[in-house]
């Protein structure tokens, strides 16, 4: 009975998360964007599913991601040996990344390098950094100064590597922390930190995101430099041709197969590590493993219904919406209705949800999940906006991301280091799937139809996501510490006053 209540209660979350994207598009698609009766039902009929599959996937995750990641990080950072938790933390960081469907979506754009490789490639630069970043929580490491460090590095290798590389390599640190991977390494951080007991252990408890974005841009990076492919390309998705509605669900149920296959091969190397570590260390009672054994089963049914809904429903009609609006006369509407489309999105993003209640909890609540999503939003939104006069106008990546990096990396010098954490986190969470399947298709259609090159102007969407979120929450927390600041100097005054006044009557 109390499942089935939270579940009613995710789902009507997940709906308000979904419904403004899904009357967005079905505006554009009776005004400015007109879209075939066919790619409109597929289209619903995602929606749909993007609304149960959220529902499960995030009474999933509360179940089981967050507490096998906690325990897990909490017991192999008491072990007296280095090795076992820095291998514990590699294999993890490259299991997960290698399974995340987001990185598969990304891996099919980019025909220059094989599938396998390139996979293979971002993966073990996750792994790397997966560690890095648990050593650094365990060692009480300031964030900010691993940043500066790795940042500087990635944009000295950046001027490097072939010029078509570049947008999908800041793209890989995106897609990579998506719905698998982001739950199950942020409650590894809060397990790492739980085991001090100093008052940073709880902000540094974030930033296992933020590094492990960094690994793949890196190690893409060197990719392209030793490869050194000739010419790099990527070609449009083709968009099923469906005239009925019986069609449209008969193409669901043809590739839910696809999808059950995917989320297994995603969750069974997570789930069959967790098995291991039960075994070696009995944590766990057996009313919480049959928890988080249903736990499990809810996410991988949310996981296939969520990814089902956005690649066969919102892929064709983002890419769709992009092309039509670009070749309607008319192309400067891209950038409204992108950054319109982006505002809104990111609310439906399954990992976002994670975040920012994990973000409520440990702050205590004085950072709310409204204050985070607005600040997501607006980061979001611009940053969409950006993208698309890259499409119209050909702007190199460089222009956007060093002086949006330098910003981002200038702002930690004034804020708690519990914002800078939370915002370079924000940045990887905010550039989910729904980013691959409908913002990336979107930026693809416009950019063939206005006859651009997708590898320099579509690309790069991905990471424009994941750059403005770490400014926009950072200034989140710069008002709050400019608020309190001003609140002591009022309270220091009424203070002195009352003093004057004191001394006045004696």
């Amino acid at each position: 009975m109390r499942i089935n209540k939270q579940l009613r209660e995710k789902i009507q979350e997940s709906m308000a998360s979904v419904l403004p994207i899904t009357a967005i598009v079905f505006l554009l698609s009776v005004t400015a964007a007109p879209l075939d009766p066919g790619t409109l039902v597929l289209f619903l009929f995602g929606a749909i599913l993007l609304v149960v599959g959220m529902g499960l996937f995030t009474l999933g995750v509360d179940m089981s991601m967050i507490p096998m990641g906690e325990g897990v990080g909490a017991t192999i950072s008491k072990s007296r040996f280095l090795l076992a938790p820095v291998a514990v933390y590699f294999l993890l960081g490259v299991l997960t990344t290698m399974a995340e469907p987001d990185l598969t979506v990304l891996a099919n754009q980019v025909p220059a390098i094989s599938n396998g490789v390139l996979i293979l490639t971002v993966a073990v630069g996750v792994g790397i950094f997966l560690v890095v970043a648990a050593m650094r929580i365990r060692r009480g490491t300031p964030l900010r100064r691993l940043l500066l460090v790795f940042y500087f590095i990635v944009f000295s290798l950046a001027f490097l590597a072939p010029g078509s590389f570049i947008p999908v390599s800041f793209d890989s640190g995106g897609v990579t922390t998506g719905p698998i991977t982001v739950p199950f390494i942020m409650s590894l951080g809060l397990g790492i930190a739980s085991t001090r007991s100093d008052k940073n252990s709880a902000s540094d408890s974030f930033g296992l995101i933020s590094l492990c974005s960094i690994g793949p841009i890196l190690c893409v990076l060197l990719l392209g430099i030793i490869y050194r492919p000739a010419e790099a390309s990527s070609t449009m998705t083709a968009v099923p041709d469906v005239s009925t509605t019986a069609l449209a669900a008969r193409y669901f149920v043809q590739s839910f197969p696809t999808y059950f296959q995917e989320v297994a091969a995603a969750l069974l190397p997570v789930a069959g590590l967790f098995l291991v570590f039960q075994l070696l260390t009995r944590r766990f009672k057996t009313g919480q493993l049959l928890r988080i054994g249903a736990g499990l089963l809810y996410t991988y049914l949310g996981l296939v219904l969520f990814l089902c809904g956005v690649n066969v429903g919102f892929m064709p009609a983002g890419q769709l919406i992009g092309a039509t609006i670009a070749g309607s006369g008319q192309s400067w509407l891209l950038i409204p209705v992108g950054m319109l489309i982006g505002y809104y999105i990111v609310k439906a993003e399954p990992a976002v949800a994670v975040l920012t209640k994990q973000v409520e909890e440990v702050s205590n609540g004085s950072i709310s999940h409204r204050a985070m999503g607005l600040a997501l939003s607006i980061g979001v939104c611009v940053s969409v906006g950006l993208a698309m006069v890259r499409v119209l106008t050909g702007l190199n990546i460089f222009w956007l991301l060093i002086p949006g990096y330098a910003i981002s990396l200038g702002l930690t010098f004034f804020v708690p280091s519990i914002f800078t954490g939370i915002a370079f986190d924000s940045g990887g969470v905010a550039s989910g799937p729904m980013t691959a399947t409908f913002l990336l298709p979107f930026a693809q259609g416009a950019c063939h139809a206005l006859g651009g090159s997708m590898m320099t102007d579509a690309f790069g969407i991905v990471a424009m996501v994941a750059m403005t979120p770490l400014v926009t929450i950072q200034i989140m927390g710069l008002s709050s510490v400019v608020r309190h600041k001003l609140a002591r100097r009022r309270l220091r005054s009424r203070m002195e006053r009352v003093e004057d006044m004191i001394l006045y009557f004696d």
